[in-house]
């Protein structure tokens, strides 16, 4: 009896697990066969530690002493420093979990997705008979073993490359793990050229885009998606979402007749033409 894909999901910054799985409920419901496991980062945030408004990051607007209100991070940037103030706490965190539960993959929005490219590193993954590098943190090691095998894929939405001298550490030579960069056009909270940091350290790509900005696209054609390569990544024959949107046009649009009329006005467009994934670097 098979079991269903469980998938480790990672919040935000000043988000937290409740947050995000509530920000992400149309894609569960559309992943119902696929157990999306969310976790609180460890530290939490104070309002000094919040630059302008939290909600601009989809975060909570107010912690008061309700849990699922708490903003939560897993790690403070210290910019004068290049530090990230709590990161080997929080991958210490993450390897006790790891080393009980397993999962099929990793799935991360923003800080959240900058972390799950920093454990897909950690992981290691023998595709091609290429070894990420757990060693190069060695506390993340349980009895000189890394605390989980490889993940199948990762799935990094407005993700970036973090410059803590660790995150260069572990990046050094790139890192081979399936991953899948979604990325918002219109994007300011993180850059374009952030994102790109984390795309060349990528091998094993697959980038689509969207109009938005710093959020998890809903659209339709985007939760059948991201609900697809949920349960079946990383095959390379999951239809972008500017594909899947093109057959919804073409479907409600069809004649009485049943013939398909031509599809009229601006499409979505997906970063991925062919719907594969790329060797990079």
């Amino acid at each position: 009896m098979s079991t269903a894909r469980r998938v480790l999901v990672l919040h935000g910054f000043t988000q937290n697990a409740s947050i995000f799985s509530k920000r992400l409920g149309a894609l569960r419901k559309q992943a119902k066969d696929v157990e999306m496991v969310f976790l609180d980062g460890p530290h939490i945030l104070e309002y000094a530690d919040i630059p302008g408004d939290p909600t601009a990051l989809g975060g909570a607007s107010t912690s008061l002493e309700d849990p699922s209100l708490i903003p939560r991070a897993w790690w403070r940037w210290k910019p004068d420093s290049q530090k990230a103030e709590g990161l080997e706490e929080t991958l210490v965190f993450l390897r006790d979990r790891l080393n009980v539960e397993r999962f099929d993959g990793v799935m991360g929005f923003s800080q959240g997705a900058a972390l799950a490219g920093l454990l897909s590193a950690l992981c290691p993954h023998d595709s091609k008979q290429q070894l990420e590098h757990p060693e190069r943190y060695p506390p993340f090691l349980v009895d000189g073993q890394p605390p989980h095998p490889p993940f199948k894929f990762c799935v990094a939405v407005s993700g970036f490359k973090l410059l803590d001298s660790l995150s260069h550490e572990i990046f050094s030579s790139g890192y081979s793990t399936p991953t899948l960069h979604v990325l918002g056009k219109t994007d300011i909270v993180v850059t374009e050229e952030r994102s790109n940091m984390l795309l060349e350290v990528s091998r094993n790509q697959r980038l689509e885009t969207h109009e938005g900005g710093h959020f998890v696209p809903t659209k339709s054609n985007w939760g059948r998606f991201l609900a697809e390569f949920l349960r079946s990544a990383p095959s390379p024959d999951i239809p972008s979402p500017s594909a899947i949107k093109a057959a919804e046009s073409a479907s409600s649009s069809a004649a009485p007749s049943g013939r398909a009329t031509p599809v009229t006005g601006e499409q979505e467009q997906g970063g991925s033409a062919n719907g594969k994934f790329v060797a990079s670097l």
